[in-house]
């Protein structure tokens, strides 16, 4: 099956919402494909209060509001795994082909690509086996499941201090573990984790290994990186927040990544290849936050209407 568009958007996030309405409102024909539910990583948000306007709103509801907003002008949101793009870097005219893993093939001659990041795995013993079973990637979507129990939540960012703070509505106790003694968060979340009586913050360790009863998690080992020293802890829930990878494995042929895997943009959020945008998390950038990501998709969807329109 092969559909047509004039902009195809890979990604139901911020970015990709975005641009679905600048778009779509200047009259492209429309449509986001994603392969989860829309909202991106504010669906694993529990509280925004940095979105200009809102003092504080749940990450579900600002993605739901997004998402109405995203389609009130006519996108169409489409389901699908994306496995490849097919683009003639020399023609920019040329359709491109946006391939799905169920065989459906999508065409436009602008796509924008806005499918962001994936939380990084510890690669410790016990973790794969455990995932879902006392690991948890969202404090959010698992943390009441927690009830009453001591839960671990790794890293020293602001999603690790912030959702370890979220996670004490719940939790009997949250331990913080760092590797350093340095936080990698704002202040305000610094200020918040310290004062909960329930937290605990435990620097200069690592986790090396997840422990459990062949069930669910019953432990994490941990160690000092200074002294080696390791010490089990009692824990029934683990939340890593130690990074994310970009999520462009099937734009690898287009020579448009860097290093990383990161896209590469110019001011106006197209690669080397015309008519092929990049937005929000997946792009090569020194802040991603909610803010920069709806910008980003703004930028290219402006970009490419007045493009197609020329």
């Amino acid at each position: 099956m092969t559909k047509k568009y004039d902009f195809l958007i890979i990604g139901a996030g911020p970015a990709g919402m975005t641009a679905a309405i600048y778009a779509s409102r200047a009259g492209l024909k429309t449509a986001m494909i994603e392969s989860g539910a829309p909202g991106g990583k504010l669906l694993k948000t529990n509280e925004i209060s940095n979105w200009p306007g809102i003092t504080s709103e749940p990450g579900s509801q600002l993605a739901m509001d997004m998402f109405q907003h995203s389609t009130s002008f006519g996108a169409v949101y489409e389901y699908g795994k994306v496995v490849e793009i097919k683009a003639d870097s020399l023609d920019p005219t040329s359709e491109k082909q946006v391939l799905c893993e169920d065989g459906t093939i999508f065409q436009a001659p602008a796509v924008l690509v806005a499918t962001g990041t994936r939380e990084r795995l510890m690669n410790i013993p016990g973790e794969a086996q455990n995932i879902g079973r006392g690991i948890s990637y969202c404090a959010v979507c698992d943390g009441a499941f927690f009830r009453d129990q001591e839960v671990a939540v790794i890293g020293g960012g602001n999603a690790s201090l912030e959702e370890a703070v979220y996670l004490t509505n719940f939790a009997s106790k949250v331990s913080i573990l760092m590797r350093r003694e340095v936080f990698r968060a704002d202040q305000i979340a610094i200020d918040a984790a310290k004062a909960n009586p329930k937290i605990e913050i435990i620097q200069n360790v690592i986790p090396t290994e997840i422990l459990d009863d062949g069930k669910h998690v019953n432990g994490l080992k941990i160690m000092d990186v200074k002294t080696k020293e390791e010490q089990t802890l009692s824990v029934s829930g683990i939340f890593p927040y130690i990074g994310a990878d970009p999520v462009t494995g099937f734009l690898k042929s287009l020579d448009v990544l860097d290093q990383q895997g990161y896209m590469v943009v110019n001011s106006s959020m197209e690669t080397k290849v015309p008519l092929l945008y990049g937005a929000g998390d997946v792009c090569q950038k020194g802040l991603r936050q909610v803010v920069t990501a709806v910008n980003d998709g703004a930028i290219a969807a402006q970009d490419a209407f007045h493009k197609l329109k020329a």
